[in-house]
Protein backbone atom coordinates (compact mmCIF):
# COMPACT_ATOMS: atom_id res chain seq x y z
CA UNK A 1 0.00 0.00 0.00
CA UNK A 2 1.25 3.42 -0.78
CA UNK A 3 2.19 5.79 2.07
CA UNK A 4 -0.64 8.24 1.16
CA UNK A 5 -3.20 5.44 1.28
CA UNK A 6 -1.91 4.33 4.68
CA UNK A 7 -2.30 7.91 6.05
CA UNK A 8 -5.88 8.21 4.76
CA UNK A 9 -6.90 4.92 6.30
CA UNK A 10 -5.45 5.98 9.65
CA UNK A 11 -7.42 9.25 9.66
CA UNK A 12 -10.65 7.45 8.79
CA UNK A 13 -10.10 5.04 11.66
CA UNK A 14 -9.54 7.89 14.15
CA UNK A 15 -12.77 9.65 13.09
CA UNK A 16 -14.75 6.42 13.43
CA UNK A 17 -13.40 5.85 16.95
CA UNK A 18 -14.26 9.40 17.97
CA UNK A 19 -17.76 9.05 16.57
CA UNK A 20 -18.35 5.78 18.41
CA UNK A 21 -17.06 7.31 21.63
CA UNK A 22 -19.42 10.26 21.22
CA UNK A 23 -22.39 7.94 20.91
CA UNK A 24 -21.67 6.56 24.39
CA UNK A 25 -21.63 10.02 26.10
CA UNK A 26 -24.68 11.42 27.98
CA UNK A 27 -26.39 14.42 26.29
CA UNK A 28 -25.47 17.79 27.83
CA UNK A 29 -28.40 19.20 29.84
CA UNK A 30 -29.55 22.69 28.92
CA UNK A 31 -28.58 25.22 31.57
CA UNK A 32 -31.53 26.63 33.50
CA UNK A 33 -31.63 30.44 33.35
CA UNK A 34 -32.93 32.10 36.51
CA UNK A 35 -34.05 35.65 35.85
CA UNK A 36 -33.99 38.27 38.58
CA UNK A 37 -37.29 40.13 38.81
CA UNK A 38 -38.69 42.98 40.80
CA UNK A 39 -41.93 41.84 42.41
CA UNK A 40 -44.65 42.82 44.84
CA UNK A 41 -47.17 41.04 46.98
CA UNK A 42 -50.71 42.09 46.13
CA UNK A 43 -52.41 43.24 49.29
CA UNK A 44 -55.66 44.71 50.56
CA UNK A 45 -56.55 47.16 53.32
CA UNK A 46 -56.41 44.47 56.00
CA UNK A 47 -52.65 44.62 55.68
CA UNK A 48 -52.73 48.08 57.17
CA UNK A 49 -53.94 46.69 60.48
CA UNK A 50 -51.01 44.31 60.62
CA UNK A 51 -48.34 46.91 59.89
CA UNK A 52 -46.76 49.84 61.67
CA UNK A 53 -44.83 52.53 59.88
CA UNK A 54 -41.99 54.43 61.53
CA UNK A 55 -41.37 58.14 61.28
CA UNK A 56 -40.24 61.26 63.13
CA UNK A 57 -42.25 64.23 64.29
CA UNK A 58 -41.73 67.55 62.57
CA UNK A 59 -43.35 70.92 63.09
CA UNK A 60 -45.82 72.22 60.55
CA UNK A 61 -43.78 75.43 60.41
CA UNK A 62 -40.02 75.60 60.89
CA UNK A 63 -38.05 78.72 60.10
CA UNK A 64 -34.55 80.11 60.58
CA UNK A 65 -34.97 83.82 61.25
CA UNK A 66 -32.43 86.41 60.09
CA UNK A 67 -32.08 90.19 59.89
CA UNK A 68 -32.48 92.17 56.68
CA UNK A 69 -29.80 94.60 57.90
CA UNK A 70 -26.37 94.14 59.42
CA UNK A 71 -25.00 95.40 62.72
CA UNK A 72 -24.18 94.50 66.32
CA UNK A 73 -26.87 92.92 68.50
CA UNK A 74 -28.09 95.21 71.26
CA UNK A 75 -30.83 92.96 72.67
CA UNK A 76 -31.24 89.19 72.52
CA UNK A 77 -34.09 88.26 74.87
CA UNK A 78 -35.02 84.92 73.26
CA UNK A 79 -33.74 81.68 74.79
CA UNK A 80 -34.05 78.07 73.69
CA UNK A 81 -37.34 76.65 74.91
CA UNK A 82 -39.13 80.01 75.12
CA UNK A 83 -42.70 80.06 73.84
CA UNK A 84 -43.35 83.26 71.95
CA UNK A 85 -46.38 84.92 70.43
CA UNK A 86 -46.65 86.40 66.98
CA UNK A 87 -44.95 89.81 66.98
CA UNK A 88 -42.82 89.22 70.08
CA UNK A 89 -39.32 90.72 69.98
CA UNK A 90 -36.66 88.03 69.52
CA UNK A 91 -33.56 90.15 68.88
CA UNK A 92 -32.59 93.76 68.11
CA UNK A 93 -29.66 95.30 66.28
CA UNK A 94 -28.29 98.58 67.65
CA UNK A 95 -30.68 101.11 66.06
CA UNK A 96 -28.53 104.24 66.58
CA UNK A 97 -26.91 104.39 63.11
CA UNK A 98 -30.22 103.63 61.45
CA UNK A 99 -31.97 106.43 63.36
CA UNK A 100 -29.22 108.78 62.22
CA UNK A 101 -29.76 107.65 58.63
CA UNK A 102 -33.48 108.40 58.96
CA UNK A 103 -32.67 111.93 60.18
CA UNK A 104 -30.22 112.47 57.33
CA UNK A 105 -32.74 111.24 54.75
CA UNK A 106 -35.45 113.43 56.27
CA UNK A 107 -33.19 116.48 56.06
CA UNK A 108 -32.36 115.71 52.43
CA UNK A 109 -36.06 115.44 51.65
CA UNK A 110 -36.74 118.76 53.39
CA UNK A 111 -34.03 120.47 51.33
CA UNK A 112 -35.36 118.97 48.10
CA UNK A 113 -38.88 120.08 48.99
CA UNK A 114 -37.67 123.66 49.68
CA UNK A 115 -35.82 123.75 46.37
CA UNK A 116 -38.91 122.49 44.58
CA UNK A 117 -40.98 125.24 46.26
CA UNK A 118 -38.57 127.95 45.09
CA UNK A 119 -38.47 126.46 41.59
CA UNK A 120 -42.25 126.49 41.42
CA UNK A 121 -42.39 130.14 42.51
CA UNK A 122 -39.83 131.02 39.86
CA UNK A 123 -41.75 129.14 37.17
CA UNK A 124 -45.04 130.78 38.18
CA UNK A 125 -43.44 134.21 38.10
CA UNK A 126 -41.88 133.65 34.66
CA UNK A 127 -45.16 132.27 33.35
CA UNK A 128 -46.95 135.47 34.38
CA UNK A 129 -44.25 137.64 32.79
CA UNK A 130 -44.30 135.52 29.66
CA UNK A 131 -48.07 135.96 29.34
CA UNK A 132 -47.51 139.71 29.67
CA UNK A 133 -44.76 139.61 27.01
CA UNK A 134 -41.94 140.59 29.35
CA UNK A 135 -39.80 137.38 29.14
CA UNK A 136 -38.85 135.12 26.25
CA UNK A 137 -40.00 131.55 25.70
CA UNK A 138 -36.47 130.30 26.38
CA UNK A 139 -36.57 131.79 29.89
CA UNK A 140 -39.89 130.09 30.65
CA UNK A 141 -38.62 126.75 29.29
CA UNK A 142 -35.56 127.00 31.54
CA UNK A 143 -37.55 127.59 34.73
CA UNK A 144 -40.01 124.79 33.85
CA UNK A 145 -37.12 122.36 33.30
CA UNK A 146 -35.65 123.35 36.66
CA UNK A 147 -39.00 122.73 38.34
CA UNK A 148 -39.19 119.23 36.77
CA UNK A 149 -35.71 118.45 38.09
CA UNK A 150 -36.62 119.53 41.62
CA UNK A 151 -39.81 117.43 41.54
CA UNK A 152 -37.71 114.39 40.58
CA UNK A 153 -35.25 115.19 43.37
CA UNK A 154 -38.07 115.23 45.90
CA UNK A 155 -39.25 111.80 44.69
CA UNK A 156 -35.75 110.36 44.99
CA UNK A 157 -35.23 111.85 48.46
CA UNK A 158 -38.59 110.49 49.60
CA UNK A 159 -37.63 106.98 48.40
CA UNK A 160 -34.38 107.20 50.38
CA UNK A 161 -36.33 108.18 53.49
CA UNK A 162 -38.77 105.28 53.04
CA UNK A 163 -35.84 102.88 52.75
CA UNK A 164 -34.14 104.33 55.82
CA UNK A 165 -37.31 103.93 57.88
CA UNK A 166 -37.66 100.32 56.69
CA UNK A 167 -34.07 99.59 57.68
CA UNK A 168 -34.80 101.03 61.12
CA UNK A 169 -37.78 98.68 61.43
CA UNK A 170 -35.60 95.78 60.30
CA UNK A 171 -33.38 96.25 63.35
CA UNK A 172 -36.16 94.50 65.29
CA UNK A 173 -36.45 90.78 64.69
CA UNK A 174 -39.98 89.70 65.62
CA UNK A 175 -41.72 86.34 65.61
CA UNK A 176 -43.71 85.88 62.37
CA UNK A 177 -45.90 83.28 64.10
CA UNK A 178 -46.47 81.85 67.56
CA UNK A 179 -44.04 79.07 68.35
CA UNK A 180 -41.10 77.76 70.34
CA UNK A 181 -37.49 78.87 70.08
CA UNK A 182 -35.55 75.67 69.48
CA UNK A 183 -32.11 77.04 68.61
CA UNK A 184 -30.05 80.24 68.76
CA UNK A 185 -27.09 80.73 66.45
CA UNK A 186 -25.35 83.88 67.77
CA UNK A 187 -24.56 85.62 71.06
CA UNK A 188 -25.67 89.03 72.26
CA UNK A 189 -23.49 91.98 71.13
CA UNK A 190 -22.19 89.88 68.24
CA UNK A 191 -22.02 91.61 64.87
CA UNK A 192 -24.46 89.86 62.53
CA UNK A 193 -24.69 90.01 58.76
CA UNK A 194 -27.69 90.27 56.45
CA UNK A 195 -29.52 86.90 56.14
CA UNK A 196 -27.28 85.28 58.76
CA UNK A 197 -29.43 82.80 60.76
CA UNK A 198 -30.03 84.09 64.29
CA UNK A 199 -32.90 82.04 65.76
CA UNK A 200 -34.79 78.90 64.76
CA UNK A 201 -38.51 79.06 65.48
CA UNK A 202 -41.00 76.21 65.14
CA UNK A 203 -44.76 76.13 65.35
CA UNK A 204 -45.51 73.02 67.41
CA UNK A 205 -49.25 73.58 67.73
CA UNK A 206 -49.63 70.82 65.15
CA UNK A 207 -47.24 68.01 64.38
CA UNK A 208 -46.50 66.25 61.12
CA UNK A 209 -44.90 62.87 60.49
CA UNK A 210 -43.70 61.43 57.19
CA UNK A 211 -43.94 57.65 56.84
CA UNK A 212 -42.96 55.39 53.94
CA UNK A 213 -45.61 53.12 52.44
CA UNK A 214 -44.66 50.16 50.17
CA UNK A 215 -45.98 50.28 46.62
CA UNK A 216 -48.24 47.25 47.23
CA UNK A 217 -50.10 49.19 49.96
CA UNK A 218 -50.12 52.73 48.60
CA UNK A 219 -53.43 52.29 46.75
CA UNK A 220 -55.15 51.56 50.07
CA UNK A 221 -53.98 54.74 51.80
CA UNK A 222 -56.76 57.05 50.48
CA UNK A 223 -59.36 54.69 51.97
CA UNK A 224 -57.78 54.62 55.45
CA UNK A 225 -59.60 57.18 57.58
CA UNK A 226 -58.45 56.43 61.14
CA UNK A 227 -54.71 56.63 61.89
CA UNK A 228 -53.10 56.45 65.32
CA UNK A 229 -49.55 57.53 66.18
CA UNK A 230 -47.55 56.56 69.26
CA UNK A 231 -44.22 58.13 70.17
CA UNK A 232 -41.33 56.33 71.83
CA UNK A 233 -41.14 59.04 74.50
CA UNK A 234 -44.81 58.48 75.44
CA UNK A 235 -45.53 54.81 74.62
CA UNK A 236 -48.93 54.80 76.37
CA UNK A 237 -50.20 57.90 74.60
CA UNK A 238 -52.17 57.40 71.37
CA UNK A 239 -52.47 60.48 69.17
CA UNK A 240 -55.14 60.62 66.48
CA UNK A 241 -53.83 61.69 63.08
CA UNK A 242 -55.11 62.16 59.57
CA UNK A 243 -53.49 61.84 56.18
CA UNK A 244 -52.40 65.25 54.90
CA UNK A 245 -50.59 64.35 51.69
CA UNK A 246 -49.84 61.23 49.65
CA UNK A 247 -46.71 61.26 47.55
CA UNK A 248 -47.06 60.32 43.88
CA UNK A 249 -43.42 59.38 43.22
CA UNK A 250 -41.74 56.34 44.74
CA UNK A 251 -38.19 56.30 46.05
CA UNK A 252 -35.91 54.64 43.50
CA UNK A 253 -33.99 52.83 46.23
CA UNK A 254 -36.76 51.62 48.54
CA UNK A 255 -39.77 51.68 46.17
CA UNK A 256 -41.86 53.30 48.89
CA UNK A 257 -44.12 56.35 48.75
CA UNK A 258 -43.95 59.21 51.27
CA UNK A 259 -47.18 59.83 53.16
CA UNK A 260 -47.50 62.89 55.43
CA UNK A 261 -49.63 62.62 58.57
CA UNK A 262 -50.79 65.61 60.59
CA UNK A 263 -52.06 65.70 64.16
CA UNK A 264 -52.97 68.22 66.82
CA UNK A 265 -50.64 68.69 69.79
CA UNK A 266 -52.08 66.47 72.57
CA UNK A 267 -52.99 68.03 75.91
CA UNK A 268 -51.44 65.19 77.93
CA UNK A 269 -47.90 65.72 76.64
CA UNK A 270 -45.87 67.93 74.33
CA UNK A 271 -44.59 66.25 71.19
CA UNK A 272 -41.38 67.91 70.07
CA UNK A 273 -39.93 67.91 66.55
CA UNK A 274 -37.55 64.99 66.06
CA UNK A 275 -39.33 62.55 68.36
CA UNK A 276 -39.52 59.04 66.88
CA UNK A 277 -42.83 57.25 66.62
CA UNK A 278 -44.94 54.69 64.80
CA UNK A 279 -48.21 54.99 62.91
CA UNK A 280 -50.86 52.37 62.30
CA UNK A 281 -54.51 52.10 61.34
CA UNK A 282 -56.91 51.67 64.24
CA UNK A 283 -60.08 51.13 62.19
CA UNK A 284 -61.53 47.95 60.70
CA UNK A 285 -60.11 47.08 57.32
CA UNK A 286 -61.73 49.13 54.61
CA UNK A 287 -63.29 46.82 52.08
CA UNK A 288 -62.42 47.43 48.47
CA UNK A 289 -65.25 49.29 46.84
CA UNK A 290 -67.41 47.34 44.44
CA UNK A 291 -65.68 47.28 41.08
CA UNK A 292 -62.68 49.24 42.35
CA UNK A 293 -60.35 46.24 42.36
CA UNK A 294 -56.76 46.04 43.47
CA UNK A 295 -54.17 48.54 42.32
CA UNK A 296 -50.83 47.44 40.89
CA UNK A 297 -48.07 49.23 38.96
CA UNK A 298 -48.65 49.72 35.24
CA UNK A 299 -45.29 48.05 34.62
CA UNK A 300 -46.73 44.76 35.96
CA UNK A 301 -49.25 44.28 33.13
CA UNK A 302 -48.76 43.26 29.53
CA UNK A 303 -51.18 42.93 26.61
CA UNK A 304 -51.13 40.05 24.15
CA UNK A 305 -51.47 41.41 20.63
CA UNK A 306 -53.07 38.18 19.35
CA UNK A 307 -55.95 37.76 21.81
CA UNK A 308 -55.99 41.38 23.04
CA UNK A 309 -56.12 40.25 26.65
CA UNK A 310 -54.30 41.71 29.63
CA UNK A 311 -52.00 39.52 31.69
CA UNK A 312 -49.76 39.57 34.74
CA UNK A 313 -47.00 37.18 35.75
CA UNK A 314 -47.89 35.39 38.98
CA UNK A 315 -44.97 33.98 40.95
CA UNK A 316 -45.35 30.61 42.69
CA UNK A 317 -43.67 31.09 46.07
CA UNK A 318 -42.89 27.37 46.49
CA UNK A 319 -41.24 26.79 43.11
CA UNK A 320 -40.27 30.39 42.25
CA UNK A 321 -41.62 29.99 38.75
CA UNK A 322 -43.88 32.36 36.85
CA UNK A 323 -47.21 31.70 35.17
CA UNK A 324 -49.09 34.11 32.94
CA UNK A 325 -52.55 34.94 34.30
CA UNK A 326 -55.30 36.84 32.52
CA UNK A 327 -56.76 39.77 34.45
CA UNK A 328 -59.43 42.38 33.87
CA UNK A 329 -57.99 45.90 33.92
CA UNK A 330 -59.82 48.87 35.38
CA UNK A 331 -59.07 52.60 35.21
CA UNK A 332 -55.64 54.13 35.55
CA UNK A 333 -54.80 55.96 38.79
CA UNK A 334 -52.04 58.31 39.92
CA UNK A 335 -49.99 55.34 41.10
CA UNK A 336 -50.88 52.47 38.76
CA UNK A 337 -53.80 50.58 37.30
CA UNK A 338 -56.75 48.91 38.97
CA UNK A 339 -57.39 45.21 38.38
CA UNK A 340 -61.06 44.35 38.82
CA UNK A 341 -60.82 40.57 38.29
CA UNK A 342 -58.21 37.84 38.12
CA UNK A 343 -56.08 38.84 41.14
CA UNK A 344 -56.44 38.13 44.83
CA UNK A 345 -54.60 39.61 47.80
CA UNK A 346 -51.59 37.60 48.91
CA UNK A 347 -50.14 36.54 45.54
CA UNK A 348 -46.79 37.68 44.24
CA UNK A 349 -46.56 39.28 40.80
CA UNK A 350 -43.63 40.52 38.73
CA UNK A 351 -43.60 44.31 38.39
CA UNK A 352 -40.78 44.86 35.90
CA UNK A 353 -39.35 43.12 32.85
CA UNK A 354 -42.66 41.38 32.16
CA UNK A 355 -42.02 41.24 28.39
CA UNK A 356 -38.95 39.03 28.91
CA UNK A 357 -40.58 36.26 30.96
CA UNK A 358 -42.11 32.98 29.81
CA UNK A 359 -44.37 30.39 31.40
CA UNK A 360 -42.62 28.13 33.89
CA UNK A 361 -39.45 30.25 33.98
CA UNK A 362 -37.44 30.23 37.17
CA UNK A 363 -37.06 33.62 38.82
CA UNK A 364 -35.39 35.19 41.81
CA UNK A 365 -37.16 38.08 43.51
CA UNK A 366 -34.91 41.09 43.97
CA UNK A 367 -34.59 42.34 47.52
CA UNK A 368 -36.78 45.41 48.01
Amino acid sequence: MKPASVLSASLISLFMVAALAGCDEEPVAEKTVVRQVRAMKVSDSAAFQRRTFSGRAKATKELDLAFNVAGPLAEYPANVGDEVKKGDLLARIDPAPFKAEVKRAQAALDRAAATRKNAKLARDRDKTLFDQGHVAQARLDQTEALLSETIADVGAADAVLVRARLDLQYTNLRAPFAGIVVQTYVDNFENVQIKQPVIRLVDASRIEMIISIPENLISIVPRVKDVVVTFDAFPDLEVSARIKEIGTEASETTRTYPVTLIMEQPSEARILPGMAGKAYSNSPAVAVESGAGLEIPVSAVLTDAEDEKTYVWVIDESTLTVQKRAVTPGPLTDRGIQITAGLQPGVWIATAGVHYLKDGQKVRILEQ
